[in-house]
């Protein structure tokens, strides 16, 4: 079973100008987030536009990304479609294809009372047995995945022990944890409004699932790591402020659109985002590019890039 520890980034699904997938791009955000230190990447969450992409799409994500990162580092897909029925097809087609695990929210629009919601989950994770990791977020899909229904899942569907938390109450966190005696591995949102990354690591959790890494992997794989053992506490707390306005940065608009505006900036070429998203444009260009200057990301990511470009070349 893969053992999630540190950052788990959210990366975008990368569009040609004509709006099909750019899977050359796929490859290279793959290979940065292998050398830089991202213990795993969603695929085809929010940040991924899942609900702007046909089922098609969603197939070939599934069959050509698995296929680039295999070795290389463990890949989850966003599975979640309308229906209990849709979601079990997809993640036994995601397991089949050999996705390292799955994602799944409660399906959106819908709000499915708490009962429907373990019944939903549940039905799903014993379909397969890959890993399965619970997306809570209620801001989203305006139901909270409660701390006994997730313990109860764990217990009935052992394959599902990752709970990544979007959740605005540390106490959600707690109960998780104490509930499940560590057997669910918890992941934390970035989203500073949340203020979830110290108290999660503090209670024992597993690290971030966040969407910073994707222009600043190293930085967050190192902000994410575990507390065990000795930790430099007053290092960690100088790192967290330093990165705190990027990661501000990445909340200015819906997922993904400053993701992608901040990758293109670094060079990867992911990009618009899909109607009726539209792209960061304006000042907010320009206020980003800077900050990506004067943190160092930009050099670092951009030389990497840069240094790397014969190996990245389309195939």
């Amino acid at each position: 079973m893969y053992e999630p520890r540190g950052s788990w980034v959210a990366i975008p699904t990368p569009f040609h100008p004509d709006e099909s997938i750019n899977f050359p791009a796929f490859e290279r955000l793959i290979a940065l987030h292998a050398e830089h230190g991202s213990c795993a990447l969603l695929v085809m969450g929010s940040a991924g536009e899942a609900t702007l992409l046909s089922g098609d799409e969603r197939r070939q994500v599934i069959d050509r990304v698995a296929a680039f990162a295999r070795g290389k580092l463990p890949v989850f897909f966003g599975t979640t479609c309308p229906s209990t029925r849709e979601t079990i097809a997809l993640t036994r087609y995601a397991e089949e294809r050999g996705a390292d695990g799955v994602v799944l929210v409660v399906p959106p629009y819908v709000t499915p009372p708490q009962d429907a919601v373990y019944e939903h989950f549940l039905a799903v994770a014993r379909s397969v047995s890959i890993p399965v990791a619970i997306y809570n977020n209620p801001t989203r899909v305006h139901v909270n995945v409660e701390p006994s229904t997730i313990a109860r899942l764990n217990r009935e569907a052992p394959n599902l022990f990752i709970d990544k938390e979007a959740m605005a109450d540390p106490s959600q966190i707690t109960e998780v944890l104490a509930l499940t005696a560590g057997r669910v591995r918890v992941l934390c949102c970035d989203f500073p409004k949340y203020g979830l990354i110290a108290p999660v690591l503090a209670l024992g959790g597993s690290g971030t699932a966040n969407v910073t890494g994707n222009v600043a992997p190293a930085e967050m794989a190192a902000l994410s790591a575990p507390w065990s053992g000795r930790v430099d506490l007053e290092a960690w707390r100088r790192e967290y402020f330093r990165l705190l306005p990027l990661m501000k940065a990445m909340y200015w608009f819906t997922n993904p659109i400053v993701i992608k505006a901040g990758l293109n900036l670094l060079g990867f070429e992911v990009g618009s985002v899909r109607r009726p998203l539209t792209d960061l444009r304006g000042p907010r260009v320009q206020e980003l590019d800077a900050l990506l200057d004067e943190l160092g990301v930009k050099e670092r990511y951009t030389g990497w890039l840069a240094s790397n470009a014969r190996v990245l070349v389309a195939t």
